[in-house]
């Protein structure tokens, strides 16, 4: 079988974060692999080692954007692709959509693409929006927030949990399949395969190859993708203020009522 597992270069969570002046994130400093897709590159990994088949890794974003491949290399993928485009900047999670279901397409031009594979969320934006949206832009079934993800007779069978319960959902491949980082532990690559990971070759594509609108021209009423096409802008932002250094209460007795009179002036209750 062959499996398409999407990734995200995204901001270290422990890095100070900030938007420019066009209230886009700002990249390439202290950039990692989107935690959450890790585990979606690990289950495309045991399922590919369960049924036979491939691996490809797929990320879209700006030139050192090319790392997130790298590393699901290093875990084990054997092919990846980087589309990288200045017209893509500034899209917002359909825009995106638009342009991984493009490539989706085709990588499916030569051999069928039988499953495709997301993590839940992307540690930046937080909407967990973007596999719903995939799975509608390739016009296949969407199966998100699996814990457990198993294939078998020409389906896919998942199981997330619903508060209280699980509940098991089935589609035929192929389908669109988000994980959670309850799915699996993701393997931690050796040495040898992170110098392997360097000599690999990783395709580049930009908007031309997949046959998407110019985010300048007009072309089937308007842009798909960039600033032009978003349904959405950042009208403001500012950083997040200092944390206050607290105030420590010795309990001399009245450490109970002092508590919730600070509840209560501070409007907490």
């Amino acid at each position: 079988m062959r499996i398409v597992v999407c990734v995200k270069h995204v901001p270290d969570l422990q890095s100070d974060r900030s938007l420019d002046q066009d209230g886009r994130v700002v990249r390439g400093e202290d950039d990692v692999l989107n935690e959450l897709d890790e585990n979606a590159v690990e289950a495309a990994l045991q399922l590919a080692e369960q049924h036979g088949g491939d691996v490809v890794a797929l990320t879209v974003g700006p030139r050192e954007s090319v790392d997130a491949v790298r590393r699901a290399l290093q875990m084990g993928a054997g092919e990846a692709v980087h589309v990288q485009d200045e017209r893509v900047a500034g899209s917002d999670v359909v825009g995106t959509a638009r342009v991984l279901a493009a490539a989706v397409r085709k990588l499916g031009e030569h051999e069928p693409v039988d499953l495709v594979l997301t993590g839940m969320a992307s540690m930046d934006g937080l909407t967990a929006m973007l596999p719903a949206a995939l799975a509608s832009c390739l016009e296949l079934p969407g199966l998100t927030l699996a814990s457990e993800v198993s294939v078998e007779d020409g389906a896919v069978t998942i199981t997330r949990t619903l508060g209280a319960g699980d509940e098991v959902l089935r589609a035929p491949l192929p389908a669109v399949v988000s994980v959670t980082d309850q799915a699996n532990e993701p393997r931690y690559p050796n040495f040898r395969a992170m110098l392997a990971a360097k000599k690999r070759r990783v395709s580049t594509w930009d908007l031309d190859d997949l046959g998407l609108a110019s985010t300048e021209a007009e072309a089937d009423g308007g842009p798909e993708v960039g600033v032009a096409g978003a349904g959405t802008r950042v009208l403001a932002a500012e950083a997040t203020p200092p944390r206050q250094q607290g105030e420590v209460v010795n309990d001399t007795g009245d450490g109970g009522e002092r508590l919730a009179a600070y509840l209560v002036e501070n409007k907490l209750v």
